[in-house]
C-alpha cells in the first residue's frame, strides 16, 4: 500500500516572517482555554528575539535546556500534567527553536488530548484524537524535524517517535534571519543531518520518483552550502540550508532513513548522545553501505575543519556496546528499507556490535 502521509498545512517563508507571528495566532487564540503555550530554546531566554514573542495576557512561556537531554516522554508527560493543571488546554502550541524543540512541540501538541502517558503512543499510529494547533519556528536547519510527522521520544524502553499525520505541524514560519547565530559545529552536524537523510532516502527499498525528488533538490542545496564555491556559513546558505531541510525531511517522510540513524538512536538511547553529532559520528563509518555519500561526508568534515572523534568506543563497555546493538537492531523499518525485507538474514546484533566498534 502507498503511503498517503499529510504535509503541513500553512508555511510562510522568507526574512523576517518571525514577526507575522501575531497574525496567524489572532485567528486561533478563541480554541479550547484561549492561550497560547510558547516552548522555546533556553538559549533565547534574555535574547532579543524573547522580546519580540507576541505573548499576550493568559499565555505561557517555558523556555526548555535541550543541552542536558533529548525529549522524554517523562518530559513531555510533565509539560502536559502542569500547564493542564495550572491554565487548561492551549488553544494552540508554538516551539521555537531546533529540532529537539520541534518535536516537544509536537509531542506535547497530541498529548493535551490523549490520556494516559505518552510511554503508550510511542509507535506508529498508536494516537486516538487529534493534538491542539501548533506552529513551528526553527532556529537551526537541517533535523527536519519541522515537517516530519514523527515527534521523537527517549522513554525507559525505547527511544521512538509518536508517529502519525497529525503530529505535523499546522504552521510553519520558515524565517532565515533565525539561524545566522547558530555556532558552526552545530550548523555542520545539523546540516550533516539533511545530507544524511537525503543519502539514506537514496539508498534504499522505499525509494522512488517522489522522495527522490526532494532528496535531489535538496543535495543539491547542501552542496552549495558545504562543498562548492561560496560554501561556508553565509546568509545566503542560511536560506538554501533552510529549504535543504526542509526538502530532506519530505523526502524521507516518503521513503526512510537507514543504517546511520539506527546506529545514531543507539548511541542517543544509551549514551545519551545528541541526535545530528551522533549520526556524523555514525555515518562516518558507514563506507560499507554508503560509499560515495560517506566519501563526500569526509570531504566537507575536512573542508569545514570540523574535529570528529576518534575511537570512542574504547571507553564503551561490551554491556554498552550490547545494548546499543538491540537498540539498533528492534528498529525494524530502518532495516527493511536500508537492506531489504530479508534484512534478518544480512544484519545481526554482533554486526552492529561491530559497526559501533568501529567508532
Amino acid at each position: 500500500m502507498h503511503k498517503n502521509f499529510k504535509n503541513i498545512d500553512k508555511t510562510v517563508f522568507g526574512r523576517g516572517s518571525f514577526d507575522q507571528m501575531d497574525a496567524i495566532l489572532a485567528e486561533k487564540r478563541q480554541e479550547n482555554d484561549q492561550f497560547i503555550l510558547f516552548i522555546v530554546d533556553q538559549y533565547f531566554k534574555g535574547k532579543p528575539l524573547e522580546k519580540r514573542i507576541p505573548l499576550k495576557k493568559g499565555d505561557v512561556i517555558l523556555f526548555i535546556d535541550v543541552d542536558i537531554h533529548e525529549p522524554t516522554t517523562e518530559q513531555i508527560d510533565h509539560i502536559r500534567d502542569s500547564v493542564k493543571a495550572s491554565h487548561g488546554i492551549p488553544a494552540g502550541i508554538v516551539g521555537i527553536g531546533g529540532g529537539s524543540i520541534m518535536d516537544i512541540a509536537k509531542a506535547s501538541s497530541l498529548m493535551f488530548t490523549n490520556e494516559g502517558s505518552s510511554t503508550l503512543y510511542q509507535g506508529l499510529n498508536l494516537i486516538k484524537k487529534p493534538g491542539v494547533y501548533h506552529l513551528g519556528v526553527p532556529t537551526i536547519s537541517g533535523t527536519g524535524a519541522e515537517c516530519s510527522m514523527t515527534a521523537v521520544l527517549t522513554g525507559p524502553v525505547k527511544k521512538l517517535g509518536l508517529k502519525c499525520d497529525w503530529t505535523v505541524f499546522n504552521q510553519l514560519i520558515l524565517d532565515p534571519d533565525l539561524i545566522a547565530t547558530v555556532p558552526r559545529n552545530w550548523w555542520f552536524y545539523t546540516g550533516m543531518d539533511t545530507f544524511i537523510h537525503c543519502i539514506e532516502s537514496e539508498n534504499g527499498t522505499l525509494n522512488n520518483t517522489y522522495s527522490h525528488a526532494y532528496a535531489e533538490q535538496a543535495l543539491k542545496l547542501c552542496r552549495e552550502v558545504f562543498v562548492n564555491e561560496g560554501s561556508g556559513q553565509t546568509s545566503a546558505n542560511d536560506e538554501k540550508l533552510m529549504v535543504a531541510s526542509l526538502m530532506g525531511g519530505l523526502s524521507l517522510t516518503y521513503s526512510e532513513v537507514g543504517v546511520c540513524h539506527a546506529l545514531s538512536y543507539g548511541l542517543s538511547k544509551i549514551l545519551g548522545t545528541r541526535h545530528c553529532y551522533a549520526n556524523c559520528v555514525a555515518f562516518d563509518h558507514l563506507e560499507d553501505y554508503y560509499p560515495q555519500g560517506v566519501k563526500e561526508f569526509r570531504t566537507m568534515v575536512q573542508k569545514h575543519q570540523i574535529d570528529l572523534p576518534k575511537n570512542l568506543s574504547k571507553e564503551w563497555t561490551d554491556d554498552q556496546i550490547t545494548a546499543m546493538a538491540e537498540v539498533a537492531y528492534n528498529l525494524t523499518h530502518m532495516w527493511v528499507h536500508a537492506i531489504g525485507a530479508d534484512w534478518k538474514n544480512k544484519i545481526t546484533i554482533d554486526l552492529i556490535k561491530g559497526l559501533y566498534r568501529r567508532m
